[in-house]
């Protein structure tokens, strides 16, 4: 017999992931594991999810495997693994920092407890909610001024 509670848990979380990414502006959702920091659960769109060191490594990788009769492709989309390493990539990233800010929280106040993160880049928008089990993260398209 399965377990309800986790089941149900799992439905919530679906739900909610499947929710959000119906929003205006919501280009992914991730779940983490609260703490492992391990993907859950993924949705939206996760091909743009490279970080900066990532993309490096991609442009050299292409350019020595680029002949002169093969030109690149600037439309190509990612292949799945490059998919995937970006999520983990941003997965890792988002985990550390939350680990941070919730230091520096309780070294603030012991009795206070770290409740939402909002990171603006001029690209995209990041809102981070963590929670007893889960890291919720949620990338938005950056606002126009």
């Amino acid at each position: 017999m399965a377990d309800l509670t986790t089941t149900n848990g799992a439905d919530a979380l679906q739900e909610t992931l499947a929710r959000l990414s119906k929003k205006p502006g919501v280009k992914t959702t991730i779940a983490l594991d609260r703490d492992s920091g391990a993907i859950l659960k993924m949705a939206g769109q996760i091909s743009f999810l490279h970080s900066a060191k990532a993309r490096q490594q991609q442009e050299q990788q292409q350019q020595q495997q680029q002949t002169p009769s093969q030109p690149d492709d600037p439309n190509a989309t990612p292949t799945v693994d490059a998919e995937t390493q970006g999520a983990e990539e941003l997965a890792k990233m988002a985990w550390g920092f939350v680990n941070a800010a919730g230091g520096l929280v309780e070294g603030l106040d012991t009795e206070d407890e770290l409740k939402l993160l909002r990171i603006r880049t001029r690209k995209q928008e990041l809102v981070i909610v963590p929670d007893a089990k889960y890291l919720l993260i949620v990338v938005y398209e950056a606002p126009t001024a």
